[in-house]
This record gives structure tokens, sequence and C-alpha cells, in this order.
């Protein structure tokens, strides 16, 4: 509860205050019974200050504990009206003005709460902590409405306002959030100008140490994101090092032995500790999966799950269900490289039911699921469906990166079902020769894509153009199941022109490769192919091994998508539009041990 004013503290409101208190603070709170003790000192007539801050406590506590909003957004804009006509009463003024603006950000009146922030962000320029405040408040909601040039131009301003304020802590951390603004347009130029300033001004910053590694950790994600945003995996590996080495130092640094900063402008924290070590878990999963480590990215992300779950209990912040996601989306990948889709179409499943449950989520999101699903029915040979939630996907879709991603999945669904006309469409939007791609993953995708439209029109020559492309940039940038796909259809067209010798030299270090991710299906395609090459080389012996390889792998795909049919996941296949079907919230499934 906030602090008595000093001005007309009569004995009855600190009495009346000090029961409500008593009923805040019991165990379990009584907000009811608190709400109503704070409500009756208006039956006294009080002094404005006291109106004011009463107003505020009440205003803040309905909006915390009860969906009485309305009641709530009356007692702010009365302690907000009344608070600007009292001299040095600026704590009362700006949080009133605060949730005022969260109120109306929550039920979409964003004119509204960003006219309050502008006002009160005029009135609080000698107040640091509060100016600085506003200024992320008021970004945050440009941000919310995708307007990223003025969320950038506001953290700037706060940046520089910092600057002078003689918070080099803050104005970090401004830069920083203008960083990770630009990232999510793809700015990459304009985010390594920033990263640059921020990690000298990281370096120079003379701060407590828990707020020091706090800012390495944030721009240490930043990093470790920029590279994998633009594809470039191997960069990755230097920077993700240092941030599991910033993560360990402030998990094992006691901030309640530092002392408060002495500059009011660097009473900030960008993320506790504790989401902090589920984002570089989250990180560390995605790197893992782009750079193939698929045994990786599952063992990352149980223990950031079963972290998640732990906060929980404590408090479900809404940061905590978008890391949720982001593991599923990623975990769910891996399963299906690695040929377990039973548990996959489960974890899609999982995946639904967070996002029902967070509908901005659902909004964000929705074109990830039906890309997700999209992938799921090309591992089941439900091409149709595919094609049906690959378009339902790229119709939703805002990200450059991701309809890229989609469209080259989609281009070899129309290549196995013979769709020649919509194939050429789509593949003339994806030339990586003609088409600006800017992540180099994704590039390294569509040569290979054209390299497998050559090889099913017996063009062999060209086909190989292609893939030794594709092998030149993801060599440069480990892409390892990339690589494994690259080599097993080299080793295919060189088998096909009968070159025994070079499909070999391809095929052996593809089934390698796809051993190690490990790639299931790669791993059926490269044991198919060397059980042809050993009959053909007249080998007995290892053409019986590859026999049983092969007949292995193809025993454990086919029993898991006879398994994966039978759930009634299998059917979010038929979802389009709409509300999700009911069957998505079976608690059962491979990973309900970790949700």
């Amino acid at each position: 509860m906030a602090s008595v004013p000093v001005v007309q503290t009569e004995s009855w409101y600190l009495s009346l205050l000090g029961i409500a208190e008593s009923f805040r603070t019991a165990s379990p709170p009584k907000i009811k019974h608190c709400i109503h003790c704070l409500q009756s000192i208006f039956q006294f007539k009080p002094p404005h200050a006291i109106e004011a801050r009463t107003g505020l406590q009440l205003g803040s506590l309905l909006f915390a504990h009860t969906k009485n909003i309305d009641l709530a957004r009356t007692h702010l804009e009365r302690a907000w009206m009344i608070a600007q006509t009292i001299p040095a009463f600026e704590e009362v003024k700006f949080e009133s003005a605060s949730l005022l603006a969260e109120i109306h950000q929550q039920q979409k009146q964003f004119q509204l709460a960003k006219q309050i922030l502008r006002k009160a962000i005029s009135s609080s320029q000698q107040v640091a902590y509060w100016h600085c405040r506003l200024l992320f408040q008021l970004a945050q909601i440009h941000t919310h409405e995708k307007d990223f040039l003025s969320a950038c131009e506001l953290l700037g301003v706060g940046a520089d306002y910092a600057a002078v304020a003689g918070s080099e802590y803050t104005q970090t951390l401004f830069l920083l959030s203008k960083g990770m603004l630009l990232l999510i347009e793809h700015k990459l130029t304009e985010v390594h100008t920033v990263l640059s300033s921020c990690g000298t001004l990281i370096e120079q910053c003379q701060i407590n140490p828990t707020l020091k590694e706090s800012l390495t950790v944030f721009f240490l994600v930043l990093q470790v994101s920029h590279y994998l945003v633009a594809g470039q995996v191997k960069g990755v590996k230097q920077p993700l090092k240092l941030l599991q080495q910033a993560i360990q130092k402030i998990t094992n640094l006691n901030s309640d032995d530092e002392p408060l900063p002495a500059n009011p402008a660097d009473y900030f924290h960008w993320l506790p500790k504790e989401h902090m070590c589920v984002l570089v878990y989250l990180i560390t999963v995605m790197h893992s999966m782009q750079a193939g480590y698929m045994d990786k990215a599952h063992k990352y992300t149980d223990k950031a799950l079963l972290q998640i779950e732990k906060l929980k209990i404590i408090d479900s912040h809404p940061i905590l269900a978008a890391f949720q996601l982001m593991l599923l989306e990623h975990i769910i990948m891996c399963r299906l490289v690695m040929g377990q889709k039973s548990a996959a179409i489960q974890e899609i499943s999982q995946a639904c039911q967070v996002c029902t449950q967070n509908p901005r989520l659902f909004s964000t999101h929705g074109s990830q699921l039906h890309t997700l699903l999209g992938l799921y029915a090309m591992s089941m040979n439900c091409m149709e469906r595919a094609e049906v939630q690959f378009n339902t996907a790229l119709r939703s879709t805002s990200s450059t990166e991701l309809w890229q991603f989609i469209s080259f999945n989609l281009a070899i669904v129309y290549l196995r079902t013979g769709k020649q006309q919509d194939l050429a469409t789509i593949l003339e939007r994806i030339d990586p020769e003609r088409t600006q791609i800017a992540s180099h993953s994704l590039r390294a995708a569509g040569y290979y894509v054209r390299g497998l439209h050559a090889f099913f029109q017996a063009r062999y020559n060209e086909a190989k153009r292609y893939l030794r492309e594709t092998l030149k940039m993801t060599n440069l940038e480990d892409l390892n199941r990339l690589t494994a796909c690259s080599l097993v259809l080299l080793g295919h067209i060189f088998l096909s022109v009968g070159n025994t010798t070079e499909s070999m030299n391809m095929v052996s270090p593809a089934m390698q490769l796809a051993s190690k991710i490990p790639d299931l299906h790669v791993q059926l395609w490269a044991s198919a192919l060397l059980r042809d090459l050993y009959q053909m080389l007249r080998d007995p012996i290892r053409e019986a091994e590859s026999y049983q390889m092969h007949n292995d792998f193809s025993q454990q795909l086919l029993e898991d998508h006879y398994q994966s049919s039978q759930q009634p996941e299998h059917n979010l296949l038929q979802w389009v539009d709409g509300p999700l079907p009911p069957f998505v919230f079976n608690s059962g499934g491979p990973s309900s041990s970790l949700l």
C-alpha cells in the first residue's frame, strides 16, 4: 500500500488505511474487505490529497484483483485529475496515469492510452524514474500497434534523456530495446550499429553487478538472435557461449546484498533472472534446431518447459506463455525431423491450447500453427491437407521469412503431387537467384528446392549445380540437416546416372550426418541408396546390413505413422478457420509430464 501523504493525515484515515493494509497482507489476502475499507474513506469527504491517493489504491486493487475494470478506471481517472492540481504529488499523478493507460490499452482504446501517456510524459521531465517508465510504456503501445518507427523514436528520446540524467544503465536499456525492435523489423544493418554502441556502453557502465550482467544478457540475446535471423548459424557459437556464461554468472549473484542504485533513473529491470534463464534455454533450442542438433534441442526444451511450470505456480506472467509456445514450435519441428510424428501432433495440440488460453498469442502465432500442421501433414503424406494448411498460413503471415519458409515447403508439396502450374508460380517467387532472401539458411534452402525440382525432371546437371551451391552455403554456416539432405540427393542423382563411386562418396557422409542429427527420413533414404549401391558393387554382407537398416527405419516410421493417425489430435488437419475443436485439449500425450 502506498505511503500516507504528509498533508492532512487525520487519525480516522490512518486507522482505515491500517485496517485496509492488514486485510491486503493477510494470508490469504482479503482483497474484498480491503476494498470496502478503502471505499469507506470517501464517506468522510477527505481532502483532495487523501482522495487522490485512495482512488489510486482502489483503482490499482480493482484492476489487479477483480473484473470490475470500469470502476477501476473511474477511480484512476479521478485520482489522475486531482493529482494534477496538487504540487509535488508526482508519485500519485504518474502512477495513476500509467495504470489508466494500461486499462485503456487492455480495452483496445489505444488513442486514449497514448493521449494520457503523452500528457504525463510532458510534465514528468523533472522526475527521472517516471519520465523513463512512461516513455517505455508509450513505446510498448506503439510496438503493439506495429508502429515500430514511432516506438524506436521514443526509445531514442529515452536514451538521450537517460544520458543527460547521468544513467548509462537506462540509456543502454533504451538502446537495447530499440535494437530489439529493429531486429523484429529485420533492419539488420541498423541493429549492428545499435549493438556496437551498446557493447561500448556496457563495458563503461559503473553500476552494480546484477544490473551490468542483465544488460550483458540482453545484449548477447540480441547478438545471437541477429545471427539466427540472418541464418548465420556458425556465427552464433561464440556469443551463445558468452550468453550461457553470463546467465550462470547472474544466477549466482545475490542481488539482495547489492545497494539500490543512487540514480532514480536506474530503477529498472529488463527481466527477472528466472525469466532470463528460460530465454537463454529458448535461444539455445533455436540455435540447436537450425544447426541440426535435435537431441540437444530436445534436452534444453525439457529443461525450459519444466522451469516455466515452476515459475507459473508463483506468477503466471504472459511472457512465460510466449516462451512456452516458441519452445513447442521448435521442438515440434525437431520431432518431425526425428520421425516422431505422434509426439509432434500431441505438442501441436498443446501449442493450440496455449494460444487458446492467451488470445493475443492466437492472433500473433496463428500462421505458425498452420505451418506446423502443414509440416505434420507432409510427414504423414497427407499432401492435400498440407497444401491447405500452408496456404492458410501464407494468407495470415506478415513475416517475410516465415512466408519464404512456407513457400519452400509448399513447393515440395506441389513437386510431390505433380501440380506443375502451381509449382512454376511459387518457384518464380522464391528463386534464390532472382528473389531477395535475407536469411543465409533460407537462401540455401532455396537452392535445394531448385535442385530437387531439377532432379524430378531428370535434369541432373542442373540439379547438381543447384545442390553444390546449397552445399557451399551450408558448409559455410554448419547447416547440418540441409547438408545431409543435399548430400543424399546428390548421391541419388549419381546413382541414377550409374556413377556408383561418386554416389557412395555422397551417401556415406549423408548417412553419418543424418545419424548424428538424427534425421530418420534422410536415414531411410540413404539406407535405401546404400542397399542398391552395395548390390551393384556385389557386396552381399553390406547389402544385407543396409537392407536391415532400411527395414528398421521403415518399420519405425510406419508404426509411428499408424499411432499418429489413430490419435484424435490428428483431426486438427481439418481445422482451418474459427475456434479450435475441443479434442485439442487432450491432457495426455508424450510430453504431458513436461507441461
